[in-house]
């Protein structure tokens, strides 16, 4: 099984490498000027890594808007228009999750690069269809897992590597808030991909198998109350909570090792993790039952140093180096396809009374 741990990226900004700026693609584009497409247009805007940028929708107050926002930006309405415009080296799909697969096949086959919003897909056979036509026409296939790309779960992923925090025993994730609700997916796919992709990240495996119970309450069929568990080998397990229908918004996540426990809270301005010296020692020798006992150990609590960065900065910044030197993103289409399988599973034992659901290993 190759590694899902992808090699880090020196994600240093445009100031600090100005050949960035020396050799800029000719063009790049964002479709779908919603909720989160203007971010990637602000941030290509910054960048200065495209000599031209197009905003593209559907809505014509939408394309407006985002010009006003960014002066000398071109706008599109359509996307064959992007599609058969030759300087468009690479784009961004940012429409709404049931149209991902359809927008990045075409422009796959047009020979453009692609970066997909989470997730890649509804499907893991539309997620393989993405990475074997990729890998057919030579282009490069991202997918927008931001969190991979921030500066906590870096370091955590250096952590855990580092064995500071021993062998892990088990990962507790919370993401909850009030809305935003969904109209063609339920929260699992909406918020739990989050959690999936960083845990997956973490761990550097796949689940063998997931079990998710969840409820709807105001849309039929779309929950959004859900509890995902992602069963590891060696007896590791993950629970991941999302719900739209919590009165806080809550973005934290609890590792526990065998050495020492880690606590990320997104939330947080600062410190946004804490790693406790604490841990539980089973005395491996005893006579009778009675000498039988755990001991508890209580020691600092460490709040390392992070070097903060907006996230979806270092992904425009990466995708734009792996269209320039056709290397592969760090969250490829296969690391797309994974994170879709495990919501696949997780959205099958949804309709199954939250039975197991075995998980394999996607190779293509």
């Amino acid at each position: 099984m190759d590694q899902l741990v992808r090699s880090v990226a020196d994600g240093r900004s445009a100031v600090e490498q100005p050949q960035v700026a020396e050799a800029r693609l000719r063009g790049v584009a964002v479709v779908g000027l919603g909720y989160w497409g203007p971010n990637w247009v602000r941030n290509f805007y910054h960048l200065q890594c495209a000599e031209r940028i197009v905003a593209c929708d559907l809505d014509e107050a939408r394309r407006k808007h985002v010009q006003t926002l960014y002066p000398g930006i071109e706008c599109a309405s359509r996307l064959e228009e992007v599609l058969e415009d030759p300087d468009i080296e690479g784009l961004v799909v940012a429409t709404p999750v049931s149209r991902h697969y359809a927008m990045a096949r075409q422009a796959l086959t047009a020979d453009k690069s692609v970066l997909v919003e989470k997730p890649l897909a509804m499907s893991p056979q539309e997620a393989s269809d993405l990475v074997c036509l990729a890998r057919e026409r030579g282009r490069v296939l991202m997918v927008g897992h931001t969190f991979e790309y921030s500066a906590p779960v870096l370091k955590i992923h250096d952590l855990i590597s580092s064995g500071e925090l021993g062998d892990i025993l088990y990962i507790s994730s919370i993401r909850a808030n009030l809305g935003l609700f969904q109209h063609d997916i339920n929260v699992v796919w909406d918020l739990a991909t989050h959690d999936i992709s960083i845990i997956l990240m973490l761990m550097g495996r796949m689940p063998v198998a997931v079990s998710c119970q969840g409820q709807s309450h105001y849309n039929s069929n779309i929950e959004d109350v859900a509890l995902l568990t992602l069963h590891f080998s060696r007896n590791v397990i993950a629970f991941v909570h999302v719900s739209w229908l919590d009165p806080n918004k809550i973005r934290r996540t609890t590792i526990v090792g065998s050495r020492k426990m880690l606590v990320y809270d997104d939330t947080e301005t600062q410190e946004k993790i804490r790693i406790y010296d604490k841990g539980v020692n089973v005395h491996r020798y005893y006579d009778t039952f009675g000498d039988f006992q755990f001991s508890y150990r209580y020691g600092d609590i460490q709040i390392p140093r992070l070097e903060e960065k907006e996230p979806l900065r270092s992904e425009c910044e990466h995708f734009v180096d792996c269209i320039r030197n056709a290397t592969v993103p760090r969250t490829d289409g296969l690391s797309g396809l994974r994170v879709v399988s495990v919501l696949h599973a997780a959205n099958a034992s949804l309709r199954n009374g939250g039975a197991m659901m075995a998980v394999g290993d996607p190779t293509l």
